[in-house]
């Protein structure tokens, strides 16, 4: 809400590609990076007679999507053509859904920086293929166009015009991504393309139920962005209706370099695009049992299993955040914490750790490391069972991480054994205390400090290797002897 009296209308469309091998209505590969339009087949660049055939696995993913935000996924829906005319749409039109997606309705849950829960309601979500790419800076004087893109299969979600600040559209654009990736539809990848955002933005006068005209904000794909760019457009809507000039429906760009928006073209209704049926392709139709199936598929969603750490486990909020900010974290946590029941605070402190610090250095995703995580359980097994120190592990770990066996075989070949022998330990002490009769005294007259020092005496003698909670234990009574 604006301090001066003002209130903002967003809502967000984001398209998702789904992640197939082959594009929405034929077999061309979807591979980022090609050479260009290497990867455009006869049905991409609407030759003559060639007919589009929808791709299974994309109707797949948009019912698991479906499902995971609580929609309607409908047994029957229905392609149209979005008619428009740009030099990256050999057709002249796109292939999309309109009356009637296959996804309708549902709920995004959106965790806000500051601490707040958003139920943020959907549209539609539909499927459509996507356009090519238009190339302005190749060639001089001339655009160049690349269809490797033209027929990438899209997911284009929809929200309500239900969010009210710049931050909170970031923080639902992040929780849509976090979803579709989560879910395994999309690999988010927001450098590539793969996951975009056109933000709608209008502003009212706080209390007047009738929407403003709006303006949309076209393919942004960082949250960062998103957020600069809705900021920009609320202030510059508000300046415009203060200084008594009206808001023109257009399609916006947002320029990164001077945190601005600026207009791109006039903005389309839907009666403007003349959807219609499209006479190629017939009503889509669910087969029997795929939301069945695809509902049995679904994974724990990550509120759920944040929600789970926190009270099975007994994890903290912050731990049970960061576990699930990836599928591939939560599982590889899980995975160890299979094989090391009732540790999984121990678990969670080096899965978010020195292993996350060891993935980020060698560029890894979780579960592609060196460390198994039978291997890791491995290596905290003998943190419980007292053979190592945390110190100790830590050695090990890094052996691990650069190939040289598990962690049992490290320890041998290194002689890295923690000393838990009491007789060993009290050995070692008598043998400091003896070198240094002053300290000890130091200490018996009341000088705590000292007890540190005397610890990393014993600690040097034995190499590192002594129990420090048996040391520490043993020590004090030796001095107090």
């Amino acid at each position: 809400m604006s301090a001066s009296g003002w209130e903002a209308v967003i809502g967000l469309e984001c398209h998702v590609q789904l992640m197939t091998r082959s594009k929405m209505f034929s077999g061309a590969p979807t591979a980022y990076g090609a050479e260009p339009n290497s990867q455009a087949c006869a049905v991409d660049v609407a030759l003559p007679g060639t007919l589009p055939v929808p791709n299974a696995e994309a109707v797949r993913m948009a019912a698991r999507f479906g499902l995971a935000v609580g929609a309607r996924v409908h047994g029957v829906s229905v392609f149209a053509r979005k008619n428009y005319f740009y030099p990256d749409l050999p057709k002249g039109y796109q292939i999309s859904q309109y009356e009637e997606p296959i996804v309708e309705g549902g709920t995004v849950h959106v965790r806000c920086d500051d601490g707040r829960t958003l139920d943020v309601p959907l549209v539609r979500a539909h499927l459509e293929e996507d356009a090519g790419k238009s190339v302005h800076d190749a060639f001089h004087g001339a655009t160049g166009i690349d269809l490797n893109r033209a027929g990438t299969p899209l997911l284009e979600v929809v929200t309500e015009p239900a969010l009210r600040s710049a931050a909170d559209a970031a923080a639902c654009m992040k929780a849509l991504h976090h979803l579709v990736v989560w879910l395994g539809v999309c690999d988010g990848n927001l450098q590539e393309g793969s996951f975009r955002c056109d933000a709608n933005v209008s502003v009212r006068r706080v209390g007047d139920p009738r929407l403003g005209t709006r303006t949309e904000i076209k393919n942004v794909n960082s949250f960062r962005f998103v957020e600069k760019a809705v900021e920009y457009e609320i202030e510059r809507q508000v300046r415009e209706l203060e200084a008594g000039r009206a808001i023109v429906q257009e399609t916006r760009l947002y320029d990164e370099t001077r945190h601005q928006t600026r207009s791109m073209r006039g903005k389309e209704s839907a009666h403007d695009y003349r959807y219609f049926p499209d006479p190629d392709l017939p009503p889509l139709v669910l087969p029997e049992g795929l939301l069945e199936t695809e509902r049995a598929a679904l994974p724990e969603l990550p509120g759920a299993r944040r929600a789970r750490y926190e009270s099975a486990l007994g994890l903290s909020a912050y731990d049970a955040e960061q576990l699930t900010a990836a599928r591939g974290t939560a599982d590889f946590f899980e995975a160890v914490l299979d094989a090391l029941p009732g540790q999984a605070k121990l678990v969670a402190n080096w899965v978010l750790g020195e292993l996350a610090a060891a993935l980020n250095v060698g560029g890894f995703a979780h579960g592609a490391g060196p460390v198994s995580p039978a291997a890791l359980a491995g290596l905290l097994g003998r943190i419980v069972d007292g053979t190592l120190s945390g110190k100790l592990a830590k050695d090990v770990f890094a052996a691990m991480w650069a190939g040289e066996g598990d962690a049992d075989a490290v320890i041998a070949a290194r002689g890295l054994g923690q000393i838990s022998d009491d007789g060993a330990l009290v050995a070692a002490i008598d043998a400091v205390l003896a070198d240094h009769p002053k300290q000890a005294e130091q200490f018996r007259t009341g000088d705590e400090k000292v007890f540190t020092w005397l610890v990393g005496q014993v600690m040097k003698a034995t190499r590192g290797k002594a129990n420090p909670a048996r040391l520490n234990d043993l020590l004090r009574r030796r001095l107090m002897d």
